[in-house]
């Protein structure tokens, strides 16, 4: 007689409750031997075992990600340091290297950047890839990587927050999670603010130790075992799995923004047993100079004048133009500024951006909030015309120089606090202003519209100026690359909080073809928050190639894009705004309200400086109506001269390329 279903059912369920119950029986005496071995591999054996023959020391794997290239120099640093001691290896991209391949390699070190958003940087992002995925597939299991002994270093930058080193940290918490042994912890270097060379030297010296077996016991509790890799098979790390709930699983796509040098802050991490708590750099609050030598070497061969720990200053070319009667700068035609008697300067070099067009090539430091040493506001003030006037003594003698000019360039009566950085960040931005104004110095400012309630204690000024790179929080996060997590936020505040200055407001809008030129909408409905009296719409300058920026010559607008951009903003205002001056040389045009600075048909955007003085040194409030003075005909937008002086004489340089310049 056939069985009935329900009989055929109920055996059927035996079956497989059977097989469950044999599967996890397996499973349990599979963990419990492995326990039992590593177990037995640390007690001493109590008969004396012959003399061991000194294990080979394993080839390490080292691989690097690397944008702007620090990552890859310092894996090339450590190659020969391990070339020396006997374990040679050659860096190799991570971007060559074959995931598949982890098994079976004893010792890998990684060196690797931070990118956007705490991600792992276009060359490691398959790497990073695979480990997330691997380590998220149950299949795969924790003993993976069972034989792999691993370290990895990052390269960042503190300011970032969160995301300092944060790819290094996901790279070592996917290896772990798969069964590899963290030989030394994860050096985190900094690149902004602390000793990266030193922190870097510190971790190979213990990558070191360990190729070369020796012992190693420190202060944050990392252990080698005697012949470095063959006893190690023994030894359990202490990971705690509550590490992977309190860090965010960090995203690995790749993205548009390098951050090499760039990175964040991380937070204070756990000690994790033998393999503790990372190598780190930087100092306290308050306590450090903003300039490392590193950076000052940077600055000072781009020819910054560094004054003392966090400001700097530079001559202008328009300047040493102006010096000798080549015309001015565009505020020179815009605002009347004696561009021969202007000092470029700055009180902080840090910024909280790094700008994709950043003409500096972001070789200055970066930060949220000042956490440097401060200097007196009038030992910088001091300092920076000192320098300056060598700078202008210096232009003495050079064909075309003018006297006259050259006496007039050593008592600047003007200086513009948009060098590099953020001005608006030194704490003491009101005195030093003031100290200026004493001095009968014109201050025009520029603020990266991150810090708007430094803007609201500002003191007045000449002319206050807000960078408005975008018009959207995707394309302002895309161009300015801004360290704030609410960066956008803090940049409509800022523009808001120009509406309550008596002075002179400008948006300075700087156009990247192809990044923030079709958003004219968008700019158009900005206008209203901060109500400016001046919009400066400026094409982006090229200053030449950068491993830290993608920009290149066909981002760069022409002076007739810049034209129509501004004449579609102008219309789009509904007549608040109007062309009022433009400047051909430098692809720049001022618009400005017609209801303020149009009298009687008259353009008024330059500035009686005289009369600022008397104003700012009462004390008693005044406006911007109250200083302005009359345009020069050449100045005004359409004018035949283009902005041009034409009491200076116009020189253009011949310029001859391909085959005309191997010509006679």
């Amino acid at each position: 007689m056939p069985p009935s279903p329900a009989t055929t059912a109920a055996s059927a369920t035996t079956h497989l409750a059977l097989l469950v119950v044999l599967s996890s029986s397996s499973l349990f005496f599979l963990y419990k031997s492995i326990t039992l071995r590593r177990r037995l591999r640390r007690i001493p054996s109590s008969t004396p075992s012959p003399t061991p023959t000194p294990a080979a020391t394993p080839t390490p794997t080292l691989l690097y990600a690397s944008v702007t290239g620090t990552s890859k120099d310092l894996a090339a640093r450590l190659s020969l340091r391990l070339t020396d001691a006997g374990a040679p290896a050659r860096p190799t991209d991570a971007a060559a290297f074959d995931p598949d391949d982890l098994p079976s390699v004893p010792l890998l070190l990684l060196v690797l950047p931070t990118h956007d958003g705490g991600a792992a940087p276009p060359g490691a992002a398959f790497l990073a890839r695979w480990l997330a995925e691997t380590t998220a597939d149950f299949r795969a299991g924790a003993l993976l990587l069972s034989d792999l002994r691993f370290a990895v270093f990052g390269v960042g930058s503190r300011a970032y927050g969160e995301t300092f080193n944060a790819a290094a940290r996901s790279f070592s918490r996917w290896l772990r999670a798969l069964g590899a042994v963290e030989v030394v912890p994860v050096g985190e270097g900094d690149v902004d603010g602390g000793d990266l060379d030193g922190v870097f030297e510190e971790w190979c010296g213990r990558v070191l130790r360990v190729v070369k077996g020796e012992d190693e016991e420190d202060e944050d509790g990392v252990n080698g075992e005697a012949n470095g890799f063959e006893e190690l098979d023994g030894v359990e790390s202490d990971y705690d799995d509550e590490d992977d709930e309190e860090e965010e699983e960090e995203e690995v796509a790749a993205g548009e923004v390098d951050m090499e040098d760039i990175a964040g802050k991380a937070t204070a991490k756990k000690q994790n047993g033998k393999v503790g708590g990372g190598l780190t750099n930087g100092g306290q609050n308050g306590a450090r100079a903003m300039v490392t030598p590193i950076i000052r070497a940077s600055l000072e061969k781009q020819g910054y004048k560094i004054v003392g720990s966090h400001s700097g200053v530079k001559i202008c070319r328009w300047t040493k133009s102006q010096l000798r009667g080549r015309g001015g700068c565009y505020k020179h035609s815009f605002y009347g500024i004696e561009s021969h008697r202007c000092m470029e300067a700055t009180p902080s070099l840090a910024c909280a951006n790094k700008c994709v067009f950043c003409w500096r090539h972001h070789t200055n430091p970066v930060g949220k909030s000042w956490k440097w040493k401060m200097d007196d506001p009038l030992d910088i003030v001091n300092t920076a015309i000192d320098e300056h006037r060598k700078m202008v003594k210096q232009m003495k003698g050079v064909p075309g120089v003018k006297p006259e000019r050259l006496a007039e360039g050593l008592s600047p009566r003007h200086c513009a606090l948009s060098l590099v950085g953020e001005p608006i960040m030194y704490p003491e931005i009101n005195a030093l202003v003031d100290d200026l104004h004493r001095r009968h110095i014109s201050t025009f400012l520029v603020t990266n519209a991150q810090f708007p309630d430094k803007i609201k204690a500002l003191k007045p000024i000449t002319q206050l100026y807000v960078s408005v790179d975008a018009a959207t929080k995707e394309s302002l996060k895309a161009v300015d690359r801004p360290l704030f997590s609410d960066f956008w936020e803090r940049f409509l505040d800022s523009l808001k909080s120009l509406h309550d200055k008596d002075q002179r407001t400008v948006y300075r809008l700087t156009l990247v073809k192809g990044w923030n030129v079709e958003e004219i909408d968008a700019y158009a409905n900005l206008l209203e928050l901060g109500q400016p009296d001046f919009i400066e719409i400026k094409g982006v300058t090229y200053c030449g190639s950068s491993a830290t920026s993608k920009l290149t010559m066909e981002n760069v607008p022409w002076h007739a894009d810049v034209k129509e951009f501004s004449e579609v903003l102008a219309t789009k205002s509904g007549g608040v705004y109007e062309l009022a001056c433009e400047h051909v040389h430098s692809c720049c045009v001022l618009l400005a309200k017609v209801d303020k600075f149009k009298i009687n048909g008259k353009w008024h955007t330059w500035i009686d400086y005289d009369r600022f003085n008397e104003l700012v040194m009462s004390g008693k409030p005044f406006k911007s109506s109250d200083y302005m003075a009359m345009t020069p005909s050449w100045a005004v937008y359409g004018a035949e001269e283009g902005g041009f002086d034409p009491d200076q004489a116009r020189f253009k340089k011949e310029r001859r390329h391909g085959a005309a310049a191997l010509k006679g």
